[in-house]
C-alpha cells in the first residue's frame, strides 16, 4: 500500500525563508498565530526539523522555546509538538505519562501497543537522549504485574517483521493460546504476553482466525471475559492494533472527543503521529464506525483549524478505501464466526426459602417506616423465577398482594425499579412497550430497542402479557400509535416470526446482492427490500448477508443505512444491524445515551438493567468499559443517588 497520510513535503521548500516568516510572526507585542499555523501545518515533519536548524543558524535562538513563550494552552501544545521529531514527541508523551501526578496508563498503552519495531527503537534512543535515563527502568518503576511485563516486552521492539508468517506454527500458536486462556486462565498469562508481543501482525491475524475456530469466540472476547484493569486494556489494544492500526486509532479519536470535554492530549498525540502515516485510513475507519466524519466531529474542538489541516477535508460521500472495505468485511466475518457466551450478573440465590423471604418483606413494610435495605437485599439478590415464588408465597401465607404493598411503601425510581424486577420478563416487556406508546409522544427508541433484542419466544410471551394486561393486542397498539414504513417494520418484528437457525450461504449471497441492487432504487423500494430481509432472516444468516454485502457494494450496511435512510426507519434498521453485529455493544450504547446528558433517562436505565441482568449484563458491562473508557458502575455511581443507585449497582454486579 502506498502513502496513506494527509501531510506531505511542501513544494519549493525554503527552510531559511520559513524561519524568517516564523521569526517575524513572533516579533513585537503579540504573535501572528495564523501565519504560524499556516506554515507549521503546511510542512512535513522532516521539513520542520530543517526549519528548527535554520532558525537557530539565523537568529541564535531555539525555535521551540520561542513558540512556547509566544503561544498558550492547547494551541501551544499542538504547534510545539508538531515541531518535534516523532521519536522525541513519543518520548515526551511517555515521560509525561509516568513522571506527573499519577501514571497515565492509557497513554502508555496507546503509544507502545501501536508502534512498530523501528519506532520503538527510535523512541528508546530519543528518551535516553532527552531525559538521560532508561525508558524501561522508568516504566518498570511506575507499573506492576502482568501490565508491566507486557509493556517491557513491547519496549524491546523485537516483534517479527511484517510479512513473516510461520505457517507451521499458526495452529499450534492458536492451540497454545486456547490452552493458556479459555482452558486454564489465571496461570498462563505469560504465554499470551510472549506470543502477542513477539509474533508479526500478519502471523497473529491468522492465529486469531484459527483461535476463533477452536474457541468459537474471538480473542478479544476471551480477554474481556478473563482479564481486568490495565492489563486487559493493554492486551485489547495490542489485539486491536494487530487487527487494524487505523481502526484502533479511529476508536481512540472518537473516545477523545465524545462526552463532556475533549481529551486534548490524546487528540493532539494521534493527529500528529498519524498525519504522515495512515490518516486517510483512520478517516475512513472513523466514518465506518460512527455517525459522522472525523472532519465534522473535530470541528467542535476550539483549536480545530490546525487539525483540519492535518486531517485533510473528507466529505461523507464516496466509496471505502481498500483498507476500510477489507476491515468491514473482516468485522462481519468475525461476528459471524463468534459464539458469544452470554453472562448475567444476577443468578439464583442458594439456600432459597420463598416463605422466609415473604415474611421478611412483610416485616420490612409493616408499621411506621419502611426498611428499604431489606427489600433491596432480597429482591436484587434473587432470580426472577425465585421472585415469582416469593410473590406466590406472600399471597398464600399472608393473603396480601406483594406488588400492591411494594407500590404503597416505595416511591419514584426505586419503586419503578423494584416493581420491574418483581414482574415476569414478559409482563415487564409488555409494560415497557405500553409506557413507550402512552401519553404525549412516542418513545420510538424504546420500541426499537425492545423489539430488535428479543427472541421469538420472548416476543410471543410479551404479546400474550400485553393482551392479558391491557385487553388489546400489541400489534393494534403499535399500528394506532405509529405510521408509515416505521409502523410496518415494528409490526413485522412484533410477529415474532424471525427465521431461526444457521446461515444459508447460497441464500446469503442472493440476499446480499438484492440489498446491494436495492441501494440503486428509489428510497421507497429500497426500504421495502431492506425490511423484507432485515426483519425476517435469522441473526446468524444476516451476519453472512452483511459480510457479503461489503463484497457486492464496496460499502458497509451501516454506512448505507446512515446515508440513505432517515428518521425512525433509519433508527429501526440501524438498531437491527447493530443488534445483529454485537447485541451487548448495542445495548451498552443505549445505556450510555441514557446517562450521558444532563438529566438521566431513568425509564431506559431501568428497562435495560432489569431486562438484561439475568441475560447478558456482564457482557454489556465489558462492552461499555471498552467503548467509553469508563465502567458502567462508575456511570451509575455518578448519575444516580440513594437507594435507587444502590439497587442499580447491585444489579450491575461489579466495577470492572
Amino acid at each position: 500500500m502506498g502513502f496513506r497520510g494527509t501531510v506531505t513535503d511542501a513544494p519549493d521548500f525554503d527552510a531559511s525563508a520559513d524561519a524568517e516568516t516564523l521569526y517575524n510572526a513572533m516579533k513585537g507585542i503579540g504573535s501572528d498565530k495564523e501565519a504560524i499555523l499556516d506554515l507549521v501545518t503546511g510542512r512535513s515533519s522532516a521539513q520542520r526539523q530543517e526549519i528548527v536548524q535554520a532558525y537557530k543558524s539565523s537568529y541564535g535562538k531555539d525555535l521551540i522555546d520561542d513558540l512556547k513563550y509566544e503561544l498558550t494552552g492547547n494551541f501551544e501544545r499542538l504547534i510545539v509538538s508538531l515541531m518535534r521529531p516523532q521519536a522525541y514527541h513519543d518520548a515526551k508523551e511517555i515521560h509525561d505519562a509516568i513522571k506527573g501526578a499519577g501514571t497515565d496508563e492509557k497513554c502508555l498503552i496507546e503509544v507502545l501497543a501501536s508502534r512498530n519495531n523501528q519506532q520503538i527503537h527510535d523512541l528508546v534512543e530519543a528518551y535516553k537522549d532527552a531525559y538521560g535515563s532508561d525508558i524501561e527502568e522508568d516504566v518498570t518503576g511506575e507499573t506492576s504485574g502482568h501490565f508491566n511485563k507486557m509493556l517491557v516486552v513491547l519496549l524491546q521492539g523485537t516483534r517479527d517483521e511484517p510479512g513473516i508468517v510461520h505457517a507451521d506454527l499458526i495452529e499450534e500458536d492458536a492451540q497454545v493460546l486456547f490452552a493458556a486462556g479459555e482452558e486454564q486462565w489465571g496461570t498462563e498469562e505469560s504465554i499470551f504476553i510472549m506470543l502477542l508481543g513477539n509474533r508479526s501482525f500478519n502471523h497473529l491475524q491468522m492465529v486469531f482466525d484459527k483461535y476463533q475456530e477452536i474457541a468459537e469466540k474471538s480473542v478479544e472476547d476471551s480477554i474481556k471475559s478473563e482479564l481486568s484493569g490495565d492489563f486487559e486494556r493493554l492486551m485489547l489494544a495490542v489485539v486491536q492494533c494487530i487487527r487494524s492500526v487505523p481502526m484502533y486509532f479511529a476508536k481512540r479519536l472518537y473516545k477523545s472527543m465524545k462526552g463532556l470535554g475533549t481529551q486534548d492530549n490524546t487528540l493532539i498525540r494521534i493527529m500528529i503521529c498519524r498525519s504522515e502515516i495512515d490518516m486517510l485510513d483512520i478517516r475512513e475507519c472513523f466514518r465506518m464506525c460512527y455517525e459522522k466524519s472525523l472532519y465534522n466531529m473535530i470541528k467542535s474542538v476550539p483549536y480545530c483549524l490546525t487539525h483540519w489541516s492535518i486531517i485533510g477535508y473528507c466529505s461523507l460521500a464516496g466509496e471505502f478505501f481498500p483498507e476500510a472495505a477489507q476491515l468491514a468485511y473482516k468485522m462481519w466475518e468475525t461476528s459471524a464466526m463468534t459464539k458469544v457466551q452470554l453472562r448475567p450478573t444476577i443468578r439464583p440465590a442458594s439456600d432459597f426459602d420463598p416463605a422466609d423471604d415473604a415474611q421478611n418483606l412483610r416485616k420490612a413494610m409493616k408499621g411506621f417506616g419502611t426498611d428499604e435495605d431489606v427489600i433491596i437485599d432480597i429482591v436484587a439478590n434473587r432470580s426472577n423465577e425465585q421472585r415469582q415464588e416469593i410473590r406466590q408465597a406472600f399471597k398464600s401465607i399472608l393473603g396480601r398482594d406483594l406488588m400492591k404493598d411494594l407500590k404503597s411503601e416505595l416511591s419514584k425510581n426505586l419503586e419503578r425499579l423494584i416493581i420491574g424486577l418483581m414482574l415476569t420478563p414478559a409482563e415487564f416487556d409488555a409494560k415497557m412497550m405500553r409506557k413507550a406508546m402512552e401519553g404525549a409522544g412516542t418513545d420510538e427508541h424504546a420500541l426499537i430497542e425492545i423489539l430488535v433484542t428479543r427472541s421469538n419466544e420472548e416476543i410471543h410471551a410479551m404479546n400474550a402479557a400485553y393482551q392479558d394486561g391491557y385487553k388489546k393486542s400489541m400489534e393494534e397498539a403499535i399500528q394506532s400509535d405509529t405510521s408509515g414504513r416505521f409502523s410496518q417494520i415494528l409490526t413485522s418484528l412484533v410477529q415474532g416470526a424471525r427465521e431461526q437457525g444457521p446461515a444459508d450461504w447460497d441464500r446469503a449471497l442472493v440476499d446480499a446482492q438484492e440489498l446491494a441492487d436495492a441501494c440503486n432504487e428509489d428510497s421507497d423500494d429500497m426500504e421495502i427490500k431492506f425490511m423484507s430481509i432485515l426483519c425476517t432472516r435469522s441473526f446468524p444468516h444476516l451476519r453472512r448477508v452483511f459480510q457479503e454485502f461489503v463484497r457486492c457494494s464496496n460499502k458497509d450496511i451501516e454506512q448505507i443505512i446512515k446515508q440513505e435512510m432517515s428518521g425512525d426507519v433509519k433508527q429501526a434498521m440501524y438498531g437491527i444491524v447493530r443488534s445483529v453485529k454485537n447485541q451487548p455493544n448495542y445495548i451498552a450504547e443505549r445505556l450510555y445515551k441514557a446517562m450521558k446528558c444532563i438529566g438521566t433517562d431513568d425509564r431506559a436505565l431501568i428497562r435495560i438493567m432489569v431486562s438484561r441482568s439475568e441475560v447478558d449484563l456482564f457482557n454489556i458491562r465489558k462492552e461499555f468499559k471498552e467503548t467509553h473508557d469508563c465502567s458502567l458502575h462508575e456511570f451509575i455511581q455518578g448519575d444516580t443517588s440513594g437507594d435507587y443507585r444502590k439497587t442499580l449497582l447491585m444489579l450491575c454486579g461489579g466495577q470492572d
